[in-house]
């Protein structure tokens, strides 16, 4: 029996819980209360509060004022004698104590539900902020970069294990402790008194460890305010891998420089000393300067210098550094470069770049391809110095098995299409070596530069294309074209 009162009651606050429910329920309560009030004697119409109350936790304003004017209605219509009416005063202090009812619990109700809305809205807040702040802690303590929040006066109030690894301390031991002894840059730096807003900016610097070793640095630092006064936040990152790592490919860049020159300067001598020893073997065969002392040291220098330039230098490792590049972003390094450069000269720069050879991947070396691709727009730009329309384009395309880069000026092109592309030509504006280094060096990853005299000056380099993981190479001719040293 019990179980089915609660059962009953269950189902009763479920109904009474939902607005349709709410409607049917105080209906049901005003019906069943009107029906009370008919038959018994006194008056029962201070039941009506009740369906008042349910109406005001549910239903709107509205609903609330049509329910106190009707329950004012069934009283005065069950509770009055027949041959008496009842005063309005009586009808409007019964409505007024109804209505007054459902606005006080429609309240309560409002106020109490804004109060849960609001403490769901809190406990979300906090739990996002919970999560956020274990995700940076988490981000923070795995990083490898060091991570540091000081006081306006430079002492470290947090730091994370990569800030104790680079400065070589102790887990633990650098709150507390000057940032100067470990940053001296950054502990001259000072929070202002009242930050007004976030100031944010990097400098390069030298840090110091524990023991006293210096290393090269990148810090990223800016100021934030807290309730215990203005903070300062830094991010040093030692910069030694990077800096060797810039040292060595600096490094075989000279290098390979150096052997494409010293071949050149080789060849040339050789080229010298082989007509010097024809001339000497004439002399010889004269014999006008036979037992000759001096003639004979000078055949002697002769044939030595000839051995020195008959050494072969070979670019050992050149073709082993070509890797597989993004063509798109090797372009994009050279935009870097070339978009300052082109706008100080003022000379545009058009990009002719066919989509389909925008990704294509080809095997070079992407600090060759870049130098010889920059010794081409800086010869476009000595040549385009007393050119009305100054321009240059740079265009992409894709064959089968190859990819082009056009590079294109509107100069007048070269006046001697002869020897191209050799050392120490006549009439250069430099050494004459620039388009024979740059030539030798797009050959070094099995690459080719040549020029076509239309439309304008054009100078062309043709790439081995990657194509399904494997490098597939035109056969390219290095026979010598013709142009002349720019």
């Amino acid at each position: 029996m019990f179980d089915n009162k609660r059962a009953l009651v269950q189902r009763w606050t479920a109904l009474a819980s939902s607005r349709s429910g709410t409607i049917a329920a105080s209906g049901l309560l005003i019906a069943a209360i009107a029906v009370i009030d008919e038959r018994t004697r006194p008056s029962v119409g201070l039941l009506y509060l009740f369906p008042i109350i349910l109406i005001g936790t549910r239903l709107s304003r509205w609903h609330v004022v049509f329910s106190a004017a009707l329950c004012t209605w069934l009283t005065a219509l069950f509770n009055t004698n027949p041959f008496e009416s009842a005063s309005p005063a009586q009808n409007a202090l019964i409505f007024i104590a109804l209505a007054g009812t459902g606005f006080v619990s429609y309240e309560l109700t409002r106020r109490r539900r804004q109060e849960e809305e609001h403490g769901c809205a809190v406990e979300r807040e906090v739990a996002a902020r919970r999560e956020a702040e274990e995700q940076l802690a988490f981000v923070i303590n795995t990083s490898p970069a060091a991570i540091l929040t000081m006081t306006a006066d430079g002492d470290i109030v947090a730091a994370n294990s990569a800030a104790h690894r680079v400065f070589g301390v102790e887990a633990g031991r650098l709150c507390g402790r000057h940032i100067a002894q470990y940053v001296p840059s950054l502990g001259r730096v000072s929070a202002p008194a009242a930050v007004t807003h976030a100031f944010h900016t990097e400098m390069r610097c030298r840090g110091q460890r524990g023991e006293g070793t210096a290393f090269p640095a990148a810090v990223f630092f800016s100021t934030y305010s807290t309730a215990q006064g203005p903070r300062l936040a830094a991010m040093v990152i030692d910069t030694s891998a990077e800096i060797v790592e810039r040292e060595e490919s600096n490094l075989e860049q000279t290098m390979a420089s150096s052997r494409v020159l010293m071949s050149a300067m080789t060849h040339e001598v050789r080229n010298l000393c082989g007509a010097a020893a024809v001339v000497h073997e004439n002399l010889v065969r004269s014999g006008k300067l036979r037992g000759d002392q001096d003639f004979a040291a000078l055949g002697t220098l002769v044939d030595a210098l000839t051995r020195i330039a008959s050494i072969q230098l070979r670019d050992s490792g050149a073709a082993s550094r070509a890797t597989e590049v993004d063509l798109g972003e090797l372009l994009d390094d050279l935009r870097l470069v070339l978009d300052p450069y082109a706008e100080g000269a003022g000379i545009p720069i058009r990009w002719d770049i066919d989509p389909e050879a925008d990704g294509a991947r080809v095997s070079v070396d992407r600090h060759h391809l870049l130098q010889a691709l920059l010794n081409l727009t800086k010869n476009s730009h000595r040549a385009l110095q007393s050119v009305d329309d100054p321009w240059v384009e740079i265009g992409i395309s894709e064959q089968a098995d190859v990819v082009t880069i056009r590079v294109t000026d509107s100069g007048p092109g070269p006046a001697v299409t002869e020897h191209l592309f050799q050392p120490f030509q006549k009439g250069a504006a430099c050494t004459g070596l620039g388009l024979y280094v740059s030539r030798a060096l797009v050959r070094s990853f099995k690459g080719d530069l040549r020029y076509e005299p239309d439309p304008g000056c054009t100078f062309v380099i043709d790439l081995p294309k990657v194509s399904k993981g494997r490098t597939s190479v035109r056969s390219m001719s290095h026979e010598p074209h013709s142009i002349a040293a720019r």
